[in-house]
């Protein structure tokens, strides 16, 4: 299996939390092959919201909630 990473992002109830305000609102960026695409497209994404502390994007393994058996590495 390959290693899905999702970015995704919106506004959280609060800048220590991943609480999303609003699921229906959420920005799914895209899912990527590989953590370095991956990163490139959160820190992009992260980057335009960056003045505002509510907003928080994210990179979730899909790999590793797929098949968690399976070790990281």
């Amino acid at each position: 299996m390959s290693k899905m990473h999702l970015v995704m992002g919106g506004r959280v109830t609060n800048p220590q939390t991943l609480e999303f305000q609003d699921l229906s609102a959420v920005d799914l960026v895209g899912v990527y092959p590989d953590y370095a695409s991956a990163e490139k497209a959160w820190r992009s994404a992260a980057q335009r919201t960056v003045d505002d502390a509510e907003m928080r994007y994210v990179i979730v393994h899909l790999h590793r909630l797929l098949e968690p058996e399976l070790p990281s590495a």
